[in-house]
């Protein structure tokens, strides 16, 4: 089982920018595909981007790109979403997740808050 550990959450101004990072660890060979989601309360899970572990192919959800960057760093399997131009919409539990190939994000971490304040 991978096991996922996140950390870069926080308070932040709008227009400000944050750095989540996911370091896995486990059996992290049986990831194909690491991604970002958010849940803010009252709201259904959002997917946010992705990256293909193999490949570093990246894939954005219409509601972010244009600001928000993933990225993976393979010699410390860490995968960063990099947040520019936050909004308080924004505010929300963000959890990284993998899933392996031809399955389901099925892989959690414990999840990070960001706030993003007016």
């Amino acid at each position: 089982q991978v096991q996922l550990v996140e950390s870069g959450g926080g308070l932040v101004q709008a227009g400000g920018s944050l750095r989540l990072s996911c370091a896995a660890s486990g059996r992290t060979f049986s990831a194909y595909f690491m991604g970002w989601f958010r849940q803010a309360p009252g709201k259904e899970r959002q997917f946010l981007a992705s990256i293909k572990w193999s490949e570093g192919t990246t894939y954005y959800a219409d509601s972010v790109k244009g600001r928000f960057t993933i990225s993976r760093d393979n010699a410390k399997n860490t995968v960063y979403l990099q947040m520019n131009s936050l909004k308080p919409d924004d505010t929300a539990v963000y959890y990284c997740a993998t899933r392996s190939r031809g399955g389901e994000y099925d892989q959690w971490g414990q999840g990070t808050q960001v706030t993003v304040s007016s």
